[in-house]
């Protein structure tokens, strides 16, 4: 019985990876099991009767560059929550989904704007930039091993007003994410991602793959938008101009580049749920 748990587990291991950013509905949370409390994000039976496997996936570092922009991940990003038996419809509750990390970006708001002045009225201290990973749309999943995720970033200063992003729900950033060898179009050249090292706890049924890499740099990136200098308080004056300037934006494909080191936890909603 074992055995056979635990070959289901390592089929739904691919899917579930592919998986793991896609949108859902939010619900109310429940309470997991002890020992489960990282599956939080999934739905119980209760919140949704078709969820069958609990999941929680958390990059770990890694980078993401497009244009003349290169963020490093220095804070772990988590998305959780759970898919039916064949390992669609993602859905989460409250305590899950997608939450909202900061990434410093390099050079803050006068690297990403050019408007050195800004600091004599301010302060290096109040143009610090930080940048913000937000789903764009419900990926498009082809197999286990290219996820297509449409992605768009919130750059965060209130000197950018509260609405500065590259890439929008209607033109996202389009990340095929796997863990073999990239294919761009020139100049970048490819590189290799890896599937994670997979283990698993018989007593708890929890399958575990740590140590993964994704990839992509094939994506295009759009121009910023939104973004808004206020002078004296009222006067708002539109600077995505500026940012693309100082960014290299919009970035063609074959010049912006993603690697993201994952681990990923799996286990059936029946264990992780009273």
């Amino acid at each position: 019985m074992k055995s056979k748990r635990l070959a289901t587990l390592v089929a739904a291991l691919m899917g579930a990876i592919a998986m793991l950013a896609t949108l859902g509905s939010a619900a109310q949370a429940a309470t997991p099991n002890p020992g489960y409390g990282q599956f939080a994000g999934c739905p119980s039976k209760a919140e949704n009767s078709e969820i069958s496997t609990c999941l929680v996936t958390k990059i770990t570092g890694g980078h993401f560059k497009m244009g003349s922009k290169d963020v490093p991940i220095e804070n772990p990003m988590t998305l959780s929550g759970g898919t039916n038996p064949s390992l669609g419809n993602f859905s989460f509750n409250s305590k899950g989904g997608l939450p909202p990390v900061k990434q410093k970006v390099p050079g803050g708001v006068i690297g990403l704007t050019g408007l050195t002045w800004l600091a004599e009225f301010l302060g290096i201290e109040a143009l610090t930039l930080y940048a913000v990973t937000e789903l764009a749309g419900t990926p498009n999943v082809s197999n286990p091993e290219a996820v297509k995720l449409p992605i768009k970033v919130h750059l965060i200063n209130g000197v950018l007003g509260n609405s500065c992003y590259v890439g929008s729900n209607s033109n996202p950033i389009n990340l095929t994410l796997i863990t073999g060898t990239t294919n761009p179009p020139p100049p970048n050249q490819p590189i290799s991602g890896k599937g994670g090292t997979p283990s698993f706890d018989f007593e708890k049924e929890i399958l575990t793959s740590k140590n993964g890499t994704f990839v992509d740099n094939s994506f295009s990136a759009p121009g910023a938008n939104g973004c808004v200098l206020t002078l004296f308080g009222f006067i708002p004056i539109s600077i995505n101009g500026l940012v693309n300037s100082q960014s290299g934006l919009p970035a063609a494909a074959g010049t912006n580049e993603t690697v993201q080191e994952f681990d990923l936890e799996i286990a059936p909603v029946t264990r992780v749920y009273p």
